[in-house]
């Protein structure tokens, strides 16, 4: 039977009408842009925590978390109290940019928290209410400091929807900036995974910069994502982000950090930068900084601020009940250590993840940083018997930097040998799992070639997911990757729930691949 089919089956009787009536309307007046209603096809009527109930009764597990935005999950008690409290003193909800005791308490408690490096000389600048918002005010910070209109973005990065944003995306339909390869273990773009594919992508950077007939002036700025999300979960390695603050800085380039997802502990640091311990020059948040609520600032170094006056504005930056809910969530995440917690949450379930599901021909990679997990899907057709994947996740290891040849970056070197490096990373060896043997190795490495991305499983994991009460988003440069965004507050009683959840709705794709062949896409 069609998961739809059952769905439908599962709203009968006076709740599943309203329920079915509410989807026909919005299907039928609603813009053909809608994405996460298609793929989740219900209508919630109250949350709260992890849960969220549907106008036909059903009851589900929310690990999309607004992607990422409810730090604490819905309707959390210390963010009704703080927006109850700024209802009920008839204070004005949008004021603007004019100061208010709101507005101070917020720049406070977000100052507290940044890294140690910029606190001390930070600017704040409130933007539109989206994260998209900032990144273009970021942009348009760093180009009139620095005086160049060149930008480095990296390949898979996702900044959002406007047309700055969009240029330094990944899915640009138009190359207005210098797009570079982004580290990332199982397709690596050089074929050898970490720590030597991202030292490859880090002399990449440094060629093109230094090289006078490369072709690319000195840039305005460069801005990352130290996880990124929409990209397919990539957590960028710690030493290759130390490694661009250092290309940056020698080179006076502004780093800008889009710490729109990763912000708020749900990496399991509070910022994705202090896990590299790296302070960039302008950081880009938003999300669950407003606490479930429309927000969105820039924090930059102090001598980057040489906008005039009304250089850059927005009707609606001073919405007072955003701030009053991002201060309350910034405060209790600070303080209750949620951000150690998610790092310590995180490796349990990825590490079970690995264990209940990995060895599956169909599961490439499982992958991620604290709470924000990856599950990527691969086609099985064509397997092999074995792959290669490095012991342990390659993170840990000294980065490569200079060699025979006299390389130096400041990092730890490779040493060389016949037909290769050796880094001191950990040996490679053969496992079941999701790597055919087609591709050309290294001379002296074993060949690692990724199966092909497979969206339609990814599709059928995220329906079968549905159908077991769990939410679940997809992601990734084919969107073949299930990603889990669950709120900063999930307990571990909640986390075994979802993980029943998850490896029961793969595990079925799984045998129904087998069984059948791969499963396309419908939508």
């Amino acid at each position: 039977m069609a998961v739809t089919e059952s769905l439908a089956e599962e709203t009968q009787g006076p709740a599943g009408a309203a329920h079915e009536g509410i989807l026909r309307r919005q299907s039928a007046r609603e813009s053909s842009a809608r994405t996460y209603a298609r793929a989740l096809p219900i209508v919630p009527v109250r949350a709260r925590g992890l849960t969220i109930e549907g106008a036909d009764g059903r009851r589900y597990l929310d690990c999309l978390s607004g992607a990422g935005t409810l730090a604490l999950g819905h309707n959390h008690p210390v963010v009704l109290a703080a927006v109850r409290q700024v209802l009920d003193s008839g204070a004005p909800l949008s004021v603007l940019d004019l100061a208010t005791p709101v507005k101070d308490a917020f720049i406070t408690e977000l100052f507290r928290t940044l890294p140690a490096g910029l606190a001390g000389r930070a600017r704040v600048q409130f933007c539109g209410p989206a994260g998209t918002d900032a990144v273009e005010a970021a942009l348009k910070l760093v180009r009139a400091a620095t005086g160049r209109t060149g930008l480095l973005a990296f390949t898979g990065a996702y900044h959002g929807m406007t047309e700055g944003a969009l240029a330094v995306s990944g899915g640009a339909s138009e190359v207005r900036a210098v797009r570079l390869p982004y580290p990332q273990d199982y397709r690596c773009p050089f074929g050898v995974g970490s720590p030597y594919g991202a030292e490859l992508a880090a002399r990449w950077t440094e060629s093109l910069l230094d090289d006078p007939k490369s072709g690319v002036p000195l840039p305005a700025g460069m801005i990352l994502e130290p996880v990124q999300g929409e990209g397919g979960v990539h957590p960028a390695p710690d030493d290759w982000l130390r490694r661009m603050r250092r290309v940056t800085a020698d080179r006076g380039i502004p780093l800008i950090a889009d710490e729109v997802q990763t912000g708020v502990g749900r990496t399991g640091a509070f910022w994705a930068v202090d896990h590299s311990g790296i302070t960039p020059d302008v950081m880009v948040l938003s999300k669950a900084i407003g606490g479930s609520l429309p927000l969105a600032v820039i924090v930059y170094r102090d001598d980057l601020d040489v906008w005039q006056p009304g250089a850059h504005a927005g009707t609606f930056r001073g919405n007072q009940l955003a701030m009053a809910a991002g201060t309350a969530t910034l405060a209790y995440v600070r303080e209750n250590g949620l951000a150690e917690r998610a790092d310590r949450l995180g490796a349990r379930i990825m590490a079970q993840l690995r264990a209940d599901i990995g060895g599956l021909a169909c599961v490439g990679e499982v992958r991620g940083r604290g709470l924000m997990i990856g599950v990527e899907l691969v086609e099985p057709a064509g397997a092999v018997a074995g792959h290669v994947e490095h012991v342990g996740d390659g993170r840990g290891a000294a980065p490569a930097g200079g060699g025979p040849g006299g390389y130096d970056s400041g990092a730890a070197p490779f040493e060389g040998k016949p037909g290769g490096y050796d880094s001191g990373a950990a040996p490679l060896q053969v496992k079941p799992g999701a790597y055919d043997s087609g591709a050309v190795a290294f001379p002296g490495e074993p060949a690692r070639a990724p199966r092909p991305a497979a969206p339609g499983l990814a599709a059928a994991v995220q329906r079968e997911c549905l159908r077991r009460g769990l939410i679940v988003e997809l992601g990734g440069r084919h969107s073949s990757v299930v990603r889990l965004l669950p709120p900063l507050t999930i307990t571990d009683e909640q986390t075994s729930a979802v993980l029943d959840r998850l490896t029961d709705a793969v595990g079925a794709v799984a045998r129904e691949a087998e069984a059948h062949g791969p499963v396309r896409r419908t939508d």
